[in-house]
This record gives C-alpha cells, sequence and structure tokens, in this order.
C-alpha cells in the first residue's frame, strides 16, 4: 500500500485476516479459488486467481525470536500484528474502501522518505538481521532525508548478525537494494557502516559505481554490482550463491567492450553478430566515460539490425560435400569472410564464397 499511497503503479498486493490459515484456507475453496499452503506456520497462504499469486497472512504476535525465524501465535489483534513489524512504512494496512489503519506514524514517514523502525531499533534488528539490508532496501526506495541516526548505529553494532543469514537471501536483498532507482546513497552507508565489507569483503569501488548512476544507466543490478564490486567473481557467486547464469554474465561484464563511440557501423554489425544487442548496450554503460558520443553509440547500435549468417550446414551438404567436420570448417571460414565484409553479404554472395573454400578443399585432395 506505501505505492498506492504514493500515487506510484503496485506490482503486487499482500492480504492481512484475522481469520486463521485453516479458516481462509475454507473460505477460499468455498470460493472455488485455488490455495496453495506457502507458510501455515507463519500464517501465510498462498491464493491463485488466473495468473496471479496473492498471500495472505493471518495476524501474529512474536513469541519467539533468534535474529533470522520467529516463532508466531495467532491474533486478531491489528495493532499488535503492526508492532512486529520492522519499520513504520510496513506497520500500515488499509480496507478495500481505502481507510488506512497507522499506528505507529507510517504515512507521515513515507510522505517525508523516513525509514524509521517500528519501536527500538536495536531490538528490532536483533529480532531478525534480515532487517538490516531491508533498512537499505526500503531506504534506496523510498527516503528523501539522511538516515535516522539510531538506525545507523545500531546497525553498525549489529552488523555481525549479517552471518546468521543464509547467502541467498543476503544475494536477494542486495539485489534489490541495487534495483533501486537510485541506490547511490544507500550503498553509501552501507560501506560507512561496515554492512557493505561483511557481504563484499574483496573489496569496492564506489566512484565507478556512482559514475554508472550518473549516467542514468538502466537499473540492473548484475550491471551495478560488476561496476561495484573489484573482487574476484568466483568468490563472490560461491559465497552468495549467484546463479551460474549470474556469474557468467559477470564475468562477461569484466571483458573489454568491443563498441566505442568512434567504432563505424561496420564495427556495430560485427559486433551484432556475435552478441546481444541488450547485451552490448549494457557494456557501453559500463564502459562509458565523460567523453562524448556515448548515447549516440547506443542509439546506433539500437537501430542497427542484428546480422545473421545466411548460410547453414544443409547448403554446404548441398554443394557436394559429405558430412562430417569439413562442413564445419566450410561454414567456418566462410562465415569469418562475412565478417571481415562487414556481415552484409547475402546468401547468394555467401554461397559463392562456400563453393571457392569446397573447391579449393577438392583440388587439395580434402573433399569427403
Amino acid at each position: 500500500m506505501r505505492d498506492t499511497l504514493l500515487g506510484q503503479p503496485v506490482t503486487d498486493v499482500d492480504f492481512a485476516s484475522p481469520l486463521s490459515p485453516e479458516a481462509v484456507i475454507r473460505r477460499l475453496s468455498e470460493a472455488k479459488i485455488k490455495t496453495v499452503p506457502t507458510g501455515l506456520a507463519h500464517g501465510t497462504v498462498t491464493a491463485i486467481i488466473g495468473r496471479h499469486n496473492f498471500e495472505i497472512t493471518t495476524l501474529r504476535r512474536d513469541i519467539e525470536t533468534d535474529g533470522r525465524h520467529a516463532v508466531v501465535a495467532f491474533t486478531d489483534n491489528w495493532k499488535e500484528d503492526a508492532a512486529r513489524r520492522d519499520f513504520t512504512i510496513n506497520a500500515m494496512s488499509m480496507t478495500r474502501d481505502g481507510t488506512v489503519f497507522d499506528y505507529f506514524g507510517g504515512q507521515a514517514d513515507l510522505f517525508a522518505g523516513r525509514v524509521q523502525f517500528v519501536g527500538e531499533a536495536e531490538t528490532r534488528i536483533c529480532e531478525d538481521y534480515l532487517r538490516i539490508l531491508r533498512f537499505f532496501r526500503f531506504y534506496a526506495r523510498y527516503a528523501k532525508t539522511e538516515p535516522d541516526p539510531d538506525a545507523i548505529a545500531a546497525i553498525t553494532k549489529c552488523r555481525e548478525g549479517l552471518c546468521k543469514l543464509s547467502k541467498e537471501r543476503i544475494w536477494s536483498e542486495l539485489k534489490r537494494i541495487l534495483s533501486a532507482p537510485n541506490p547511490g546513497a544507500a550503498i553509501a552507508w552501507m560501506q560507512s557502516c561496515g554492512v557493505l565489507p561483511l557481504i563484499l569483503p574483496e573489496g569496492v569501488n564506489i566512484p565507478a559505481f556512482n559514475r554508472l548512476l550518473s549516467y542514468d544507466a538502466p537499473a540492473d543490478p548484475l550491471m551495478r554490482i560488476s561496476a561495484l564490486y573489484t573482487g574476484d567473481i568466483q568468490k563472490l557467486g560461491s559465497r552468495l550463491k549467484l546463479s551460474v547464469d549470474e556469474v557468467v554474465k559477470l564475468f562477461v561484464y569484466r571483458m573489454p567492450s568491443k563498441l566505442h563511440p568512434i567504432s563505424t557501423d561496420v564495427h556495430i554489425r560485427r559486433a551484432l553478430a556475435e552478441d546481444s544487442t541488450e547485451f552490448l548496450l549494457s557494456k557501453t554503460w559500463l564502459a562509458q566515460t565523460d567523453e562524448p558520443g556515448w548515447p549516440e553509440l547506443r542509439d546506433r547500435i539500437a537501430a542497427t539490425p542484428r546480422p545473421v549468417f545466411p548460410l547453414q550446414g544443409r547448403d554446404i551438404v548441398a554443394l557436394g560435400i559429405s558430412a562430417g567436420p569439413r562442413i564445419g570448417e566450410i561454414l567456418d571460414l566462410t562465415r569469418r569472410w562475412w565478417k571481415f565484409q562487414g556481415c552484409s553479404a547475402d546468401f547468394e554472395t555467401c554461397l559463392e564464397i562456400a563453393k571457392l573454400f569446397t573447391n579449393r578443399n577438392r583440388r587439395m585432395g580434402r573433399t569427403q
């Protein structure tokens, strides 16, 4: 409901109910709505309507916490449920008719751009150390002011509690922080609080990160961490449990850009023959400097159709080459010629070149 109050697009809606999870499931079933018992121990049921999932959580109060997991009891008291929330902007609720229930000043904090813990910051953090990263995620998303000094002091004091969290959860929250429209201030505070050195101990380059942000590059968390992180990518992948695709993408981001503002149209076509438009555009953001021409380069890349080599193996077979490795060799030689010529030669021209390589093979007695 935060985005609703701010008049921003809403991407997901969560529901709360004083009914027990079993009663929620029963009522949804009576309404012919499919349910999944996502987390019954914590009162959460997922309702599936069409292609949309909606989480419905029974009101709760904490019985016991250990810094990550909580033992809860269900309640029908909305204020009691709100009191266990992390931040005031997350402790609000809204009825179907738009009536807002706000027990801890969340609306005022939201409109002022403040991220405040509900109650004492250190207490809230020690209940769940993930709240350290959640603080910076919401700060990156909503903040308009300097962070609450008490929150920063509590985070600095309790930051070692992050070691109790699963690596997957840390990476999930870090990606959310990096996906914010402008996470520069949040990352700077994470560094000054000693949080960033805990999760990225090999080192960071804050100026390079801020430079990328200053160019208004897309809010791609992998692109941003590529600019920020200076350590070994394999170590990062192992420590934070990145997917194989994420690790590969970061390795490729580390490679020098093939294109620069002085690149010709031929250079662009050659690059597009090897890599996707999206990838090449991402590389230009990471390679960008203050010299002119980068926006124009991206316009040229986006406007250039990706060239496709026109020949396939069957075209070489039709020239009289039997199935075998020689087909691949002739295709490779022809494709190299095609790229050298600027990736613009059509099917007929490439086929004539392939014939030349085929005839050369025959003269050399290598036809299979």
